[in-house]
């Protein structure tokens, strides 16, 4: 199924509050068309449109993915306002999301120019995707083996190794054993057309 597919119309599905406010003012601060933004979300620019406009309402995975793509949070996107952020955040306050098989749990806080989260990667879970998008990645091994393919160049990595690289380079991570990796991982927040792209599955294993 597709992400167009999974949002109900408006006063159907979630009770979420309406949206349609924020949904232009926040693509048009992320330098985002209509088009480029809807292709980034899987969604035709109608359906976009349809949505800054009111006559349907997002999911909560639409909004998610569109507060990712447009830099931001879903509770800028639901027009809460933004509370004073805090520099600690609290274990008890970190609340994990799973996507795509691995879990992610939020380790700094929101509305900052990076990212910090702690990954959890199974064996065999999007090691065939192929990432590029601007920025730079940080990430530190806690756990596991990760198997980290920069470019052309793959690198095996253990408990207490990391990497640091421009997220323009074409790159893929995978955990390297059936237990699966355990990561710190940070990385910066652009908001970029491209800051979500993924060129696609590639065949066979990293090498």
């Amino acid at each position: 199924m597709n992400a167009s597919e999974a949002v109900p119309p408006a006063g159907e599905g979630d009770d979420l509050p309406a949206v349609a406010p924020q949904l232009r003012a926040l693509r048009r601060r992320a330098g985002l068309t209509l088009e480029a933004a809807a292709r980034s979300a899987g969604l035709s620019p109608a359906h976009l449109s349809r949505l800054e406009t009111g006559r349907r309402q997002p999911s909560l995975p639409m909004l998610l993915a569109l507060a990712r793509i447009y830099g931001t949070t879903v509770s800028e996107l639901l027009g809460e306002a933004v509370a004073d952020r805090d520099a600690v955040v609290r274990a008890a306050d970190m609340e994990p999301t799973h996507a795509g098989g691995w879990t992610y749990v939020q380790t700094g806080a929101p509305g900052r120019a990076m990212q910090a989260l702690r990954v959890q990667v199974p064996y065999r879970t999007q090691g065939d995707i192929v990432r590029v998008h601007p920025g730079e990645e940080w990430l530190y091994v806690l756990r596991g083996r990760l198997r980290v393919r920069l470019g052309d160049t793959a690198h095996l990595l253990g408990p207490g190794d990391s990497a640091h690289f421009d997220s323009l380079t074409p790159h893929r991570l995978a955990a390297e054993d059936p237990d699966g990796v355990e990561l710190l991982f940070v990385h910066t927040l652009l908001q970029s057309p491209t800051a979500s792209l993924c060129l696609g599955h590639l065949t066979g294993e990293l090498p």
